[in-house]
């Protein structure tokens, strides 16, 4: 029987894991994220108790993933059904790579990850009104790329 950080810690990482995934993927593209992923969650064993006691563990992993891990000269993204995701239009890989860095990984990370804007803050270690430009900018420039206009 496991004591109660053992099991706060294995509930973490079980939830972290495919989150943390997910997010780098945008980041460090597919062959990337598992090693993002493998550096974040070996710090996370290093520093479980203090990790298990945060306000937002994953964003804080997200942070160090991204910190120890090599980042690739262009990340590539994975095929729609290696991540599952519903039908998406083709153009949007390729236009979502050609978005700078921290667009990309705001884009990302409320769309793609449907993380909060508190969570993506903490996590590239910005203001949420930060994330909220990113993101606004992001996606004007998405949809001016793949024509798409919007009403209202």
């Amino acid at each position: 029987m496991g004591s109660v950080l053992g099991d706060s810690f294995e509930v973490l990482v079980d939830e972290a894991r495919p989150r943390l995934w997910r997010g780098f993927v945008a980041a460090r593209g597919v062959d990337g994220a598992d090693d993002a992923v493998g550096e974040a969650l070996a710090w996370a064993w290093e520093h479980r108790e203090r990790l298990v006691a945060m306000d937002n563990p994953i964003g804080y992993l997200y942070r160090v993933g991204l910190t120890r891990s090599i980042p690739r000269a262009t990340p590539v993204l994975p095929l729609v059904s290696e991540v599952e995701f519903p039908s998406i239009e083709p153009a949007l890989i390729p236009a979502l790579l050609a978005l700078p860095k921290t667009q990309r990984a705001a884009v990302w990370l409320v769309h793609g990850c449907g993380w909060s804007y508190a969570e993506v803050a903490e996590a590239l270690d910005v203001g949420r009104s930060t994330v909220g430009t990113h993101l606004s900018r992001g996606m004007a420039k998405l949809r001016k790329r793949l024509e798409v206009t919007v009403n209202g």
